[in-house]
């Protein structure tokens, strides 16, 4: 445990210090942090979002803010604790105005999240919107299959990693339930996937 929680650590420092990424002068001069990650180092489940939004760049923490409470709620729909699964983004540091992760930011911070994956060894992998979807599935070999995920999501992606199999599961992020209430319930019922996986 303690090895995994080390290495972390030596992921959070590079990326205080993360001089070259195109996000570094935003983050400090408005006084935000970088957001690693959050939850079990022993996670089996592991959830990768986009990028942080303002109130986790103003805490540190991972969703935080209103995705982070439909995601809490849609945890709660599939019985999973959420202390119990890790969650990230690909992106560690807030884009201005919440505007989406540039191909730039997303290849300076992705090696980041190659080593926490690689770290935590998680049997399921949850990307959580588009520019997550596209990631993961391209590092796990899976490009081939990408389709847009209005069509792949609450879809499962067995496949293999450098440790063993793993799945890899595709939901819209939560913000959609953000933005408009009334999806609140079709990703509940993308989410029950994950059940098996309990």
């Amino acid at each position: 445990m303690s090895a995994k929680k080390d290495s972390m650590l030596i992921i959070e420092k590079e990326i205080n210090d993360l001089k070259k990424s195109p996000l570094y002068e935003y983050r400090t001069t408005n006084k935000y942090f970088p957001v690693i990650g959050e939850g079990s180092h022993n996670a089996k489940i592991m959830f990768v979002g986009e990028a942080p939004g303002r109130n986790e760049a103003k805490t540190g923490k991972p969703f935080c803010g209103a995705a982070g409470k439909v995601l809490d709620k849609l945890l709660d729909h599939v019985n999973i604790a959420r202390d119990s699964i890790y969650i990230t983004n690909i992106v560690k540091d807030r884009p201005p105005e919440n505007r989406d992760p540039t191909p730039r930011e997303i290849e300076v911070y992705g090696p980041f999240l190659d080593r926490q994956i690689e770290i935590m060894k998680p049997r399921v992998i949850v990307a959580l919107g588009r520019y997550s979807m596209g990631y993961i599935m391209e590092k796990f070999g899976l490009g081939d299959q990408l389709e847009p995920i209005g069509k792949a999501h609450g879809k499962v992606y067995a496949t293999k990693s450098s440790y063993g199999e793993i799945d890899i599961v595709t939901l819209y992020h939560p913000c959609m339930a953000v933005y408009n209430p009334n999806n609140l319930n079709n990703l509940k019922k993308d989410m029950e996937v994950l059940k098996k996986y309990e």
